[in-house]
């Protein structure tokens, strides 16, 4: 009787401490490549708390996208839970998925990703035209927003009448537009020139300050240098976590 009870016990997947936005336990991923198997990630296990500001770094190949994939919600692993803000988001479906990441996670990639026709307000409404927000309350958060990235004096203008770094502040004040537990930035200086670059990581720690809790993906060393704590990625498995506070 008694070891049933113990397995029943074990079976229910305990979610972790409150503290913790992004926690993974025993993570793989696996691609079957023909009649091969690559294993990309190997047992990955990671705790991120609330309001740190994490870098994850590793060479090509290393399984570093493959896990800003899967802590984006863009992907499932193969074998593994995934906790983010304290929902197990690893054994969710497609609509749920996309349902956590537009609600808890706000991205912001190398290339901006922005929509060309469309102004710099627009674009930073899309995620709350997803979410189904009053187009009132979407202007005001929209401009909030831009704002908060000093380009409110630009928000009428398309990307092609921006600069490269206004283009990325316009993609950050979409990934806050929604209030979202978590930026993940990928490579988010790749595009930029070093005076600019500098800029934008300097509004990354003005945003970690305010309370955000940022995962910064780069194989750049100077760049994982603004961050608080680096794991480095290798094999598919976490080869170092080091605190640099």
């Amino acid at each position: 009787m008694s070891s049933t009870s113990t397995l029943s016990e074990a079976a229910i997947p305990q979610a972790p401490p409150s503290s913790c936005m992004i926690c993974t336990e025993d993570l793989w991923k696996t691609y079957d490549m023909g009649s091969e198997q690559v294993h990309a990630l190997r047992g990955v296990d990671i705790r991120i708390e609330r309001n740190e500001y994490v870098a994850i770094m590793g060479p090509s190949g290393s399984g570093k996208s493959t896990l800003m994939n899967l802590i984006g919600c863009l992907d499932t692993p193969s074998k593994g839970r995934y906790w983010l803000n304290g929902q197990l988001v690893s054994e969710l479906d497609d609509d749920e998925l996309a349902r956590i990441r537009n609600k808890e996670i706000g991205f912001v990639f190398q290339t901006f990703n922005l929509l060309a026709r469309a102004t710099a307000l627009h674009n930073v409404e899309l995620p709350l035209i997803y979410a189904g927000v009053t187009a009132e309350e979407r202007l005001e958060r929209a401009k909030n927003a831009l704002r908060a990235v000093d380009l409110e004096s630009r928000m009428n203008h398309k990307p092609n009448e921006l600069s490269g770094g206004q283009r990325q502040r316009v993609a950050i004040a979409r990934a806050l537009v929604n209030n979202p537990s978590i930026i993940l930035a990928d490579e988010p200086t790749g595009n930029l020139d070093s005076k600019t670059g500098v800029e934008i990581m300097a509004l990354f720690d003005r945003l970690q300050q305010q309370g955000n809790t940022i995962v910064l993906v780069t194989h750049e060393p100077d760049i994982a240098d603004y961050a608080h704590r680096v794991i480095h990625v290798r094999d598919g498995k976490v080869e170092k976590d080091e605190s640099k506070r």
